[in-house]
């Protein structure tokens, strides 16, 4: 089992920053798969970005919308994973949820209960 909890969200400018913080306990992080994705009202969870083990190092990934914006990183020995926003929009507003998986491609096994984000105009 592996318990995540966000922190970190809050309300911010248009053009602004964020630093949100995923902290994991119950099993050894290195070996996680991690994401971030996010819920705005009345709309769908969409993927953000991921950060997984590529053979000889953590790669990461990105939804084309948050691109040249926003940088996931981890650090193995807190137990976290992070996601910088930079240039923030009023459309970035929205739930921020990290999740983790056990494999590196499927469904992921668990879910944060997210941090809420808010981008005024």
């Amino acid at each position: 089992q592996v318990q995540l909890v966000e922190s970190g969200g809050g309300l911010v400018q248009a053009g602004g920053s964020l630093r949100l913080s995923c902290a994991a306990s119950g099993r050894t992080f290195a070996s996680l798969r991690m994401g971030w994705f996010r819920q705005a009202p009345g709309k769908e969870r969409e993927f953000v970005a991921i950060s997984r083990w590529g053979g000889r190092t953590y790669t990461a990934d990105y939804a084309d919308s948050v691109k040249g914006r926003f940088t996931i990183s981890r650090d193995n020995t807190k137990n976290t994973v992070y996601l910088q926003m930079n240039g923030l929009k009023p459309e970035d507003t929205a739930v921020y949820i990290c999740a983790a998986g056990a494999r590196q491609g499927g469904d992921y096994d668990y879910w944060g209960q997210g941090t809420q984000v808010t981008v005024s105009s």
